[in-house]
């Protein structure tokens, strides 16, 4: 017989367990408050499940800095690179379903598909597609669908031209352009783009109601928030960017409630019978296939880590014990991140309008809360170590600019076609007098060209773009003093305009050849 006393106890200690298991959501919703305000983010949403409940749900701060419309729990926010992780879930319904595997090769399926060399080309399969170890450099290429009207075909044709950045499958380069390539494979397998497969197979199931794939359907879909550039401790609201031909690396616009109902089906909707996704291969797309050190500055930054690395579609990492399925996502005036907790049942989504590193500090304190880690103020901590790398940059820039110079040519003398393969043609004319710069394919990128000293002028954008702003055009010569070329020089993390090796040519790229 069991003593009555020691059952006493042991319902206590249950009990104590599950009012732990739930935390105390009075305080994370404050500490959630402060940090907004801290960050100066001018809104957010915050959406929490547990064990396949959402347990909070709620928005902060407005849509539109200045303005009063409140976000709520079905504001609609661009969720970036979360869309990873559908594109992975997705492949790994077709895998469940026999018409691909993860070891084929992308050749198979898309027979355009080239690397840097014939080797990478031929051996690169599916799986290396959603894991970053191709060898090309974090970020690179990007500049090659950033704001262009190019197709997805026509952006993952021309990733045969980014540069070689380490060993084939020795290392990690995160590329947005292998996503793009993955979407691409959905279409060729099912026959339909990635957006609609998506749709129908999770979107629809999930009651992922207000969640859309192309910024061309938020007004049918109203309550969105604006989006907001950072330049240091300002907010400046932009427009929308349309990323309809990168959409499988970050096109997926949606709510705190409908991710909440993604990681729901993440967390406890995978091991149902009815589940498009098995538990297998789930197991399979949470696992790292490519890892990396954990710093001792992370360490002390995220107390508990052991281990870091990236799976398919989602970063994997550790806390006391528990894995940690997470992905962030950056998008023009937005950033969000979704975090999960597979052994408690626990997700978390942040969703902002805003540039600042708030989420991780969000997501990091409520995981904290509910598997009774030491207190860390992750957002005060953050915000102590706040720096602005970019802009000093800038500034070091501008401080050693010579003044007094004067330009080598007249106006007509600096304009031509300049080309490179990665890019195609920009062009630099002369209107009424004034420089003008014009990438063949974007022309939202489109600039004013002003002298800033020597044979360098500085672009003045018509519009403001997020990742950028300051940014130069510098002229290069022969030793017959003839223009042979061009570098352009804007500094940000993001988009690298000096990856582009332009030469200065006679014909327009579209005559070339002819």
């Amino acid at each position: 017989m069991f003593p009555k006393r020691a059952l006493l106890t042991l319902l206590l200690f249950v009990s104590a367990l599950n009012l732990f298991a739930q935390a105390d959501l009075n305080k994370i919703d404050k500490y959630i408050a402060t940090a907004q305000k801290d960050w100066n983010v001018p809104g957010l949403a915050v959406a929490i499940v547990k064990d396949g409940k959402i347990v909070h749900s709620k928005g902060y701060g407005v849509l539109e800095k200045g303005g009063n419309d409140e976000v709520d729990e079905n504001t609609l926010f661009a969720i970036a690179s979360n869309t990873k992780a559908f594109i992975a879930s997705a492949i790994g319904t077709l895998v469940d379903q026999g018409k691909l595997s993860w070891k084929d090769k992308v050749r198979d399926y898309l027979p355009y598909f080239e690397l840097y060399d014939s080797y990478a080309t031929s051996e690169a399969t599916i799986e290396d597609l959603l894991c970053h170890r191709l060898g090309l450099g974090t970020f690179s290429g990007d500049v090659i669908w950033y704001k262009s009207e190019l197709s997805a075909e026509e952006v993952v044709k021309r990733a045969r031209f980014v540069p070689q950045a380490y060993g084939f499958r020795d290392g990690y380069g995160y590329s947005n352009l292998m996503f793009i390539t993955a979407g691409e494979v959905i279409r060729a397998v099912t026959g339909m783009e990635w957006s609609r497969y998506v749709e129908e197979t999770f979107f629809n199931d999930l009651q992922m109601n207000r969640t859309i794939t192309s910024t061309t359907q938020l007004n049918s879909q109203g309550n969105f928030a604006t989006p907001h550039k950072a330049v240091r401790d300002e907010n400046i609201p932009i427009e929308w960017t349309k990323w309809d031909n990168m959409g499988a690396a970050g096109g997926i616009i949606s709510s705190v409630n409908d991710m909440a109902n993604w990681m729901n089906f993440q967390l406890v909707g995978v091991a149902k019978n009815n589940s498009p996704l098995s538990k297998a291969t789930q197991n399979l797309i949470w696992t790292p296939h490519n890892t990396f050190v954990v710093g001792e500055g992370q360490k002390r930054a995220r107390p508990g880590r052991n281990f870091n690395g990236y799976a398919l579609g989602w970063g994997v990492t550790d806390k006391m014990g528990r894995r940690i399925i997470a992905h962030g996502g950056g998008y023009d005036g937005m950033y969000s991140r979704v975090a999960m907790m597979p052994e408690e049942n626990l997700g978390v989504v942040v969703l902002t309008n805003g540039m600042r590193g708030i989420s991780n500090a969000i997501t990091d304190y409520v995981m904290d809360q509910y598997i009774q880690a030491e207190e860390v103020n992750y957002s005060a901590n953050a915000l102590q170590n706040l720096s602005y790398p970019m802009y000093d940059r800038i500034d070091d820039i501008k401080s050693k600019r010579v003044s007094g110079t004067r330009p080598s040519l007249d106006t007509d003398g600096y304009t031509g076609i300049f080309y490179t393969q990665m890019y195609g043609d920009i062009y630099v004319k002369n209107e009424g007098g004034q420089l003008r710069l014009e990438f063949s394919h974007a022309p939202l990128l489109s600039a004013s060209l002003e002298h800033w000293h020597y044979d360098t002028f500085e672009v003045k954008w018509d519009k403001e773009h997020a990742w950028f702003g300051f940014g130069t055009v510098q002229f290069n010569f022969d030793a017959q003093r003839t223009i042979t070329g061009i570098l352009i020089d804007v500094p940000n993390n993001d988009i690298f305009f000096d990856e582009l090796k332009l030469q200065k040519v006679s014909s327009p790229q579209n005559l070339r050849g002819k």
